[in-house]
C-alpha cells in the first residue's frame, strides 16, 4: 500500500510539457498557444495556476485582456481594447474574459472582414470519455473492525464541455467492491456525480469529485458471538441515497484520446458516517474518448 501511495504522489507531481511559441509581451517572456488566426489572433495560456489571454493585430502587436478590480468594480478593460481593435463594429456587451467567449467573439469579427476566413468556434459541443478502472477500498462507510482491504473494480462514463478550458464534467459510475474471506461484504454500486478539474491542462488535470446519488446493492455476512454460541446471518440489501461522498482524482494525457486515472476517493462523506477508518480507497485506471 505504501508503494502505491509513493506511486500516486509521483504521479500528481510529475510535470508535463509541449512546445508552444514564446512571446515578448511588455517586457515578459511568455509561451501562448494560438487558438485563433485571422486579422486579429487569439493568443493565451494558464501561467501561474492563472488562464491569461491576449489578442494580436496584423502588426504584430501583442495586448494582453485584462479584468481588474478596482474598489469592488471589474473594470472590463479587455471591453475597450476589443472595441477599439474592432472598430466598434461587435457588441461586447454578453462578452465574457472566458476561452470560449473571447474566441466566439473574435472568430466572428474576422468573419465579418475576410470573406475567406474559416470559422473554427463550436458552441455547446459536449465531449465523452468511457473508463474502466480497479484498486483496492477498505469501504470506510461500513463495519470493517480489522481494517481490511479488499479489490475494487468498474467503470465510468464523463460528460463535459468539449471547450478545452471547461473545469467541469459529470459522470455516471458502475463500481463493485469483491467479497472476500475475511471481510464478507461486497456491493455494486451505481453513482452519479460531479467533477471539477482545479489543474486543468492539456496533458494533465487534476480534479476534485463528489457522488451525490448512490444506488448500492450489497451483500453482507455478520457473525454473532452470543456467550459462546456462534450465529452466522445473511443481509442482501438495496439502498438509495444522496451521500455527498468526496474524492480526489487525476487524468494523465498518454495518447491524443487517452488518458491514465489516479483516484483517491471515499475521503469524506457529508451525509454518511464513516465508521472508524480513514479511507484507504485507491484506484488506477484507463480512459479515452469517445
Amino acid at each position: 500500500m505504501q508503494k502505491f501511495i509513493c506511486l500516486l504522489c509521483l504521479f500528481f507531481t510529475f510535470t508535463f510539457t509541449q512546445a508552444q511559441d514564446i512571446y515578448m509581451v511588455e517586457g515578459e517572456q511568455l509561451q501562448l498557444k494560438t487558438e485563433v488566426e485571422g486579422k486579429l489572433d487569439l493568443l493565451w495560456n494558464i501561467i501561474d495556476g492563472k488562464y491569461r489571454y491576449f489578442v494580436r493585430t496584423e502588426t504584430s502587436t501583442i495586448i494582453e485582456l485584462k479584468n481588474t478590480k478596482k474598489d469592488g468594480k471589474f473594470q472590463s478593460e479587455y471591453k475597450d481594447i476589443l472595441i477599439e481593435f474592432t472598430n466598434n463594429t461587435m457588441s461586447t456587451k454578453r462578452l465574457n474574459l472566458t476561452l470560449f467567449s473571447l474566441k466566439e467573439f473574435i472568430d466572428s469579427y474576422n468573419s465579418t472582414v475576410d470573406s475567406t476566413y474559416q470559422s473554427t468556434a463550436i458552441r455547446n459541443k459536449l465531449q465523452f470519455r468511457l473508463g474502466v478502472f480497479g484498486g483496492l477500498t477498505n469501504s470506510p462507510f461500513v463495519t470493517n473492525p480489522d481494517n481490511l482491504t479488499t479489490p475494487l473494480f468498474g467503470a465510468e462514463f464523463e460528460v463535459l464541455d468539449a471547450n478545452q478550458i471547461s473545469r467541469h464534467a459529470a459522470f455516471l459510475q458502475l463500481k463493485h467492491v469483491v467479497e472476500q474471506d475475511e471481510l464478507q461484504y461486497s456491493t455494486t454500486e451505481v453513482a452519479l456525480g460531479y467533477r471539477f478539474r482545479v489543474i486543468n491542462k492539456e496533458t494533465f488535470s487534476l480534479y476534485g469529485n463528489v457522488k451525490f446519488a448512490t444506488l448500492n446493492f450489497s451483500n453482507a455476512v455478520v457473525v454473532t458471538d452470543n456467550n459462546g454460541t456462534i450465529t452466522t446471518e445473511e443481509f442482501n440489501e438495496t439502498a438509495f441515497d444522496v451521500p455527498f461522498i468526496f474524492g480526489v482524482g487525476a487524468d494523465i494525457r498518454v495518447t491524443e484520446n487517452s488518458y491514465i486515472t489516479l483516484a483517491y476517493n471515499e475521503l469524506f462523506a457529508l451525509l454518511l458516517d464513516n465508521q472508524g477508518n480513514f479511507s484507504q480507497d485507491f484506484s488506477i485506471g484507463f480512459k479515452f474518448n469517445l
